[in-house]
Parts: structure tokens; sequence; C-alpha cells
């Protein structure tokens, strides 16, 4: 096809090879397939379109012409799309050999990317499946000329969507809020030339944002390094093959658990960035506190979490990793990071020393299966005189839209925070400034309904009309809102110790 696709009809074709799978394989392993078609596709397409117009140039001059197709990705001979659609048995065969030999003549960029699904399982994907699914893919040419790097980032982000609703409890840990990360990435201001990090990126999507947010600014977004660390196989291939597809050319994920065993290390210290964004996994409780009591990295500098919580594991992480001059992070959290007691006094520890600028309060269901609030924290190693010593605490419960089941942050929304975050000042009902000895006096809690009150509406006095049943329900949810986050932090803990008792009895 020859001409430009529209978003809805990329969509559309993207969409069409799930639906081929639907029956045969999981939602949840929709991703395995499909993804890595799609980028086999596009390298094949971009290299013919490079190959075509070598041959122009060079008055069809062939061995030219594939040198010149050959420059950014390899694709060696018997190995690109055509090669494997022309194969009328043993598909899945001929198609793993083509990926793994592409992986191959790409050391660096592309080992590894194509993941490890079962292309030669024919009880699971037969022939005549993969027959069709080429065949879809053959529908429509992925061009540069076609489909530009950007509208194609977003068809792979529309799939990344698609396959989070169909996979139902996958999908908190595979695909975050785009309107959130979208603020975060706003309220760092990433600069061009900076480098980038998110120890736990999932698919890249917080890593494209940031990107995505220089390039709407008008900066220099080439200049942009991304790095980025992912446990899970597929996905640390997901998140390649993603930027990858939106055109980053300076970028490294590595794969591994961050935790256990950080990748981005230096003259035995861990590197350090401009910036880190990220969501880590909320509360894991199966991680190695014994070893993290004698960090090699120093990560241990607030103290050992407990076993059951690996939230500020994963702070103290982020912290080490950021540039002693410039870093500064945004960190999605659950809000019992903010006051468990059990964590008193790494909370004091990260206050005193003054790392935290700003705790936002986010409403409830932005996340995939999740009814709960959380909460953004952004630390900077730098701060300006003028914020030194105090928090912004910013409780932006109510800056939510309900759309079709799905909840969001609306471009005002965003720019109501943005302004507060830029003002850094107090705004009755939803921000406050707090002092290092105001957060001290409340037992070195930081949750936010304990600085930022509410207006009351149901308060009379004598001569006044008694408050209408809508005005006293209110300020009752007012007054008991700090009460009922602290007890989902409760419930938080005790889910976490029945949790820790299991998994001893069934050791």
């Amino acid at each position: 096809m020859s001409t430009t696709l529209t978003q809805p009809e990329l969509e559309s074709y993207l969409w069409g090879a799930a639906v081929i799978l639907r029956g045969l394989v999981d939602a949840g392993d929709y991703k395995q397939f499909v993804f890595p078609l799609l980028f086999y596709k596009r390298l094949s397409d971009v290299w013919d379109e490079e190959h075509a117009l070598a041959m122009q140039d060079a008055g069809a001059d062939h061995p030219y012409a594939v040198e010149q197709a050959n420059t950014d990705f390899v694709i060696p001979d018997g190995a690109h799309w055509k090669d494997v659609r022309a194969m009328a048995k043993d598909v899945g065969r001929a198609l793993q050999a083509a990926l793994r030999s592409i992986e191959a003549a790409n050391p660096g960029r592309l080992d590894g990317i194509f993941g490890d699904a079962q292309w030669t399982n024919k009880e699971r994907v037969p022939d005549v499946t993969l027959k069709n699914l080429l065949e879809h893919f053959s529908g429509q040419t992925l061009s540069l000329a076609n489909v530009p790097e950007d509208e194609l980032g977003n068809g792979y982000e529309f799939l990344i969507k698609k396959f989070a609703d169909d996979s139902g409890h996958t999908a908190q840990e595979f695909y975050t809020n785009r309107t959130v990360v979208h603020l975060m990435v706003q309220l760092l201001d990433p600069q061009p030339g900076e480098r980038i990090y998110d120890p736990t990126c999932g698919t890249g999507g917080m890593l494209i944002s940031a990107l995505a947010e220089v390039k709407r600014k008008g900066g220099e977004h080439r200049t942009i390094k991304l790095f980025g660390q992912e446990r899970n196989h597929m996905t640390a291939s997901i998140a390649r093959m993603n930027l990858v597809l939106h055109g980053v050319k300076d970028s490294e994920i590595a794969r591994g658990d961050t935790l256990a065993a950080p990748t981005f290390a230096e003259n035995d210290r861990l590197r350090t960035f401009d910036i880190v964004v990220a969501n880590p996994p909320y509360s894991i409780k199966q991680w190695n506190r014994e070893a993290w009591t004698t960090d090699p990295w120093g990560r241990n500098f607030l103290g050992t979490p407990p076993q059951g919580r690996a939230d500020y594991a994963f702070f103290q992480h982020i912290l080490k990793s950021l540039d002693p001059k410039t870093g500064r992070c945004a960190i999605l959290f659950p809000h019992g990071v903010l006051f468990r007691k059990e964590e008193a006094e790494l909370r004091r520890k990260l206050v005193e020393a003054d790392l935290v600028e700003c705790v936002l309060g986010l409403g409830p269901n932005l996340f995939y299966n999740s009814p709960m609030e959380a909460c953004v924290v952004i630390c900077r190693t730098s701060k300006p005189a003028e914020r030194r010593g105090k928090v912004l605490l910013i409780d932006a419960v109510n800056e939510v839209a309900r759309e079709r089941a799905m909840s969001m942050l609306k471009p005002e929304h965003q720019a109501r925070i943005e302004r507060a975050y830029a003002a850094f000042a107090g705004d009755d009902g939803f921000a406050c400034v707090a002092t290092k000895a105001d957060i001290a006096a409340q037992g070195w809690s930081l949750s936010i309904p304990l600085y930022v009150k509410r207006p009351s509406k149901g308060a009379a006095t004598a001569g006044d009309a008694a408050p209408t049943l809508a005005e006293a329900w209110s300020a009752w949810e007012t007054s008991g809102r700090a009460f009922w986050l602290e007890m989902d932090g409760v419930v938080d803990m005790l889910d976490g110790l029945v949790g820790d008792e299991l998994e001893v009895a069934r050791g």
C-alpha cells in the first residue's frame, strides 16, 4: 500500500493480528507473538524502502543498494519477511530461524530483541495461524513514508494499552496510565542532552514520554539518552522494540532484577542520571532483605525496609542513581509509603536529608483493576535555595475525570497541578508548604491530609443556617480521609504479614 495510514486505520490493522490469535493463546500472551511480528515487518519494510532509494541513487547497483539498506539494520539473505512469507510448511521453524539470524547480524542493538515465543510449537500456534498472521501483516506496508515513526509509535502504545485491558491481572505492571506518566514527565522538565533512566521500565512508556516532552517543546530530542532495566524478559524486549519504533537511536534496555543486580554501574559505583522516572512494583514481598543490609552499592543509606515492603528499597536505589548536581526523580507509589509506621525511621532520614521536594496525591481509579489512590513523590538532589528545608504537598484527589469506565487526568487537571508545583506556595484546600519542623511534629508522616486542609462547608456559627446533608457529608469525608488512608495502609501491612506467613508455610 502506498498511501499513509491514518491512526484509526493503523490501530484497526494492528488489533486485527490479535483477533487472529483469539481462542488459541491467552490474551496475556498476545504480546509474545504480535509485537515481534510487527517489529519484523517494520524492519523488512524499512529495509526495502532504503534499498529502493539507494537503487534510484546508484542507477540500479544492487550490491551498493544492499549495503546502504543494511546501514541501520542488517537483514541477512533468506531472513527477510518475504522469505518467510513464501514458506508453505514449517512456517514457525522458518520464522524462528529468520528472527535469530537478524538478531545475530545486529549485535548490541537487536540481540535477543524478538523474545522467546514458541514459534515452532504447532499445537499452540499451527502453521495455518502463522500463515494467517503473516498474510494479515502483509496487507500494509510499514515503511517510514507510509507510517512515520511517531504514528507507528502511537500505534504500538495503542496495542500495549489494548493488551493491558485484555490481560486482566497483569495490566497494572504492564501499563501505567499515560495521563499520569505525562504529568510526571512535565514536572521533571527533561532537557536536550540529559540522561533519563527508569529502573523498572516495563514496556518503556515513561522513557518514550520523556522523549516526547523534549520533542513537544522543540528541543533537540536526538541528544536524549534513555536507559532502562526490566526484570521480565519479554517485557524488556517489548521496551526495546518500542524505543526503536519511536526512532530512538541512543538507548539501552537491560534485563534483570534491579534490586538484586543493577546493570548500570561503572567503577564499582552505580551510574547516575539527570532524571529518573519510575513506577516500581508496589510493596513486593519476595526480595532479598538480608543482602540489602550490606548492599555493595551503598543503597541502604536510609536503612533496611521491612521484608514485606520493598518500596523503600526501590526508593533508595532511585535516589542513589541521581546525579549529585542535576538529579531529579518522580516516582509513582502507593500512599502507604507516606505514613506507614514500619517505615517511619526511613522517612525521617529521607526528610532530614532534604531530598523530597513535592508529594502529590492523585485520585482513585487511575490504575487498571485497582481503585486505590496513588501518589507521586518528586525528589531533587540540589533544591533551589528558596525550597530548601521545605516540602510541597498537593492534594489533587479531585483532579480526575471518568470517561467510558476509564479515569484520567485531563489537560486542565495537569495544568492546575503544574501551576501549584511551579508556585511552591500554599493554596487553601489544594496545596501546602511544610517545613522539616512541621513534618517532625507529625511524627515524620507525609500523609497529605495532615497538611492540606480542605475548607469546611459544614461549619455553622451562631445565627447561621444548619449545614445541608451534602455539606455535612462533605465535611465528614474531609475530616476522615487521613484516617481511612492510614487504615488502607494497615490493611496493606496485614496482607503482607499474611503473605509472608503463607510463603514460609509453603517453604
